[in-house]
């Protein structure tokens, strides 16, 4: 017998009216967004990248596109150009002030608006609204023995950790998060979530 995601069939039905409506709401400023990625970036608006869900399986996560179009060529440049940096991006895969986002990607990512098509991840059933933040696989081995929590699970649109920090936090505190969410999971902390995620987006439109 197939153990379900924790929440079960409440959390899922909580999934599908949440993200139904902001798929309705959002979708004027979806449309918008992504004609703006067309027009000054050109190439597809929205991307895929393969992450890790339920049980170990992997998913499709749709993104709206926040880099230039011949990403893999312009990292290639920066990082020959700046050894010092390559050692960041083996560790992290991420790079300080990247050259390869753009300035509307920049914005779209500092709004978290940029994640706005994984709604349609949510209908799917690959993410859930809330839940830990969908990982590589190579991340996999970096969840040691928290890595039976986060595969209980469906990843989240939002989660504990981006409403605890974020970026500023380091990775053995974002896994602590995730374990602490899958181990505590209830309604109540599924609403209290929802709703400091959407004070957090209001706060970054008032200081913008």
């Amino acid at each position: 017998m197939t153990i379900p995601p924790i929440g079960g069939l409440l959390k899922r039905i909580m999934d599908l009216v949440i993200a139904a409506t902001a798929l309705v709401m959002a979708a004027p400023v979806m449309i918008v967004i992504a004609l703006l990625i067309r027009m000054t970036a050109g190439g597809p608006a929205v991307f895929s990248h393969s992450r890790i869900g339920f049980g170990g399986k992997p998913f499709d996560c749709y993104k709206f596109r926040s880099m230039v179009a011949n990403s893999e060529e312009v990292l290639k440049a920066y990082l020959d150009a700046n050894p010092h940096v390559c050692k960041e991006w083996e560790e992290t895969h991420k790079i300080r002030n990247d050259p390869r986002v753009t300035l509307l990607g920049w914005m779209l990512r500092k709004s978290s608006l940029d994640e706005l098509p994984q709604l349609f991840n949510i209908i799917r059933g690959d993410m859930s609204c809330v839940g830990p933040r969908p990982i590589v696989k190579d991340e996999l081995k970096r969840y040691g023995d928290h890595l039976g929590e986060y595969l209980r699970t469906r990843p989240g649109l939002t989660g504990l950790w981006q409403v605890s920090g974020r970026s500023s936090m380091d990775y053995a505190n974002r896994v602590a998060l995730d374990s602490q969410y899958v181990r505590n999971w209830s309604v109540w902390l599924d609403i209290v979530i929802l709703f400091r995620t959407v004070f957090a987006v209001m706060r970054f439109d008032r200081a913008s």
